[in-house]
Order: C-alpha cells, then structure tokens, then sequence
C-alpha cells in the first residue's frame, strides 16, 4: 500500500502542470453551476447539494481525523448532516470491531451540530426523523449571533477532535465572522471546510439575485482570515485531486 499511495501522491502532484485537464474541468464546473448540476445528488434519501467529488472528499477526511463532533452552519434539506452522521456511525463501528466491543449506537459520543438561520418546519420533521436523527444537534439562528455562537462553543467544549464545515451566507463579512468564531474550535490536524469559494472564479453576472460574487465571497473571507492565522494552512492537495470542487482555497489543515 505504501508504493501505491506514493503513486498517487505522484498523480496528484503533477495535476497542476495538466492544463488541458484543468482546463477541461474548469469548464464543467462553470458549466455546469448555472443547471443546477449539484442539485441532483442526495444522501441516504435527503438532498445534499454538493458536487459528488466533494462528498467524497469529506469522506476522505472524516475517516482520517476521525472526530468526535462536526460542526456544520447550513443546513438546507439535512443531506450534509445525514452524510456526516453516517460517517460517524461507521468511525464507531471501526471502533468497535477494532477493540472486539458490540457496537452500541445509544451510548455513542459522537456528534454532528447543525447551524441554520430558518430550519423549515418539513425539514426538521424529515431529518429527526431519519435513522441518523439520533446523532444530530440542530440550532436555529444565525450563525454569527453571539448567542448562537456561545452555544456552539458550549457544545464544542465537551469534545476533543472536532472537524468544522461553513456553508450558509456566501458573503465575505458573513464567512469571515464565521471563520473568527468557529475556526479556533477546529482541533489540530483537523479541518475547517469552508465551501463556495468558487464564487470568486466565476463571472459575476451568475449571481445575479444575490449579494455575494467575485470580490465579496468566502474565497476573499479565507484569505483574510489567514493573514492573521497562521495555523491554518490551505491543503492545495485536495482540490488538485478533485479538479472539480466548489472548495478551491477552502480545504483549511490546522498544523498548530
């Protein structure tokens, strides 16, 4: 295994230098935002409305840092918190068959919390009542609230390794205060996932019903907030890998 993840780190490094297939995926990804093309997916039944390569990429990093608690602001139709709770459901399971244990959901620490300004009626029925319910904390506020920011601390307190993903409000002020409030909860060698910041690399005239696009997105909010965090690194590595990702810039590796 060891030669053939030095093959694919290899694959990876190069992919950079590839125009064509940067350019080629480049081109779906413009392509296919305005169709509505990450509309389509859902996760054990619930819609995501993520690319299928970043999904898979949250895997990658959930089964690695295997945290205890994701703290997740955005929550739409629930897919994002169903997916991350299923990945919990089978980070206990390692767990369990790695120590020769009977597996026992009741009694699992692990967590996901979910952050929405408006959590609709339908969608919270629908979600609590998914068999991964049980493992979800959902808040309903903004996500820059102080109160609601006291209360996630207040949860995040009582875990150790948590992983932090920002998808609500795309406008630089917005993920930026975000980012001052919940990227410090991020544990080392975690991530804090902030997503959309392809905004910024797309033509301002595809959005033009809301407030944020090129120059006020979460891409311009990362790179403010990292010149005065320095523990926070972007792993370029992921979105080479991906080519297509609606995260480029936005993959942040706490290293201290």
């Amino acid at each position: 295994m060891t030669d053939f993840k030095n093959e694919i780190a290899k694959r990876i490094a190069a992919i950079p230098a590839n125009n064509e297939l940067c350019e080629t995926a480049a081109a779906f990804l413009l392509a296919s935002t305005t169709p509505k093309y990450c509309y389509n997916f859902s996760w054990q039944g619930r819609p995501i409305i993520q690319y299928p390569q970043d999904i898979v990429a949250m895997q990658e990093l959930i089964w690695s840092i295997k945290p205890d608690l994701i703290i997740e602001t955005g929550i739409a139709h629930g897919g994002s918190l169903i997916f991350s709770a299923s990945m919990l459901a089978l980070l206990d399971m390692r767990d369990a068959i790695e120590a020769g244990e009977t597996l026992d959901p009741a009694v699992s620490h692990r967590k996901v919390l979910g952050i929405d300004i408006d959590i609709r009626a339908h969608n919270r029925v629908a979600i609590e009542a998914h068999s991964m319910g049980s493992r979800l904390q959902m808040i309903q506020g903004s996500s820059i609230a102080p109160e609601i920011i006291e209360q996630v601390r207040a949860v995040a307190a009582d875990y150790s390794r948590v992983l932090v993903c920002l998808d609500s409000n795309h406008t630089h002020d917005h993920v930026l205060a975000e980012l001052q409030a919940y990227a410090p909860l991020t544990s080392k060698d975690s991530y804090c996932v902030v997503f959309d910041t392809v905004v910024e690399d797309m033509p301002g005239e595809m959005f033009p019903d809301r407030p944020w696009g090129p120059g006020n997105n979460p891409k311009t909010a990362v790179w403010e907030y990292l010149k005065t965090h320095p523990e926070f690194e972007i792993d370029k590595g992921i979105q080479h890998k991906l080519l297509i990702t609606v995260a480029p810039d936005g993959y942040l590796k706490r290293v201290r």
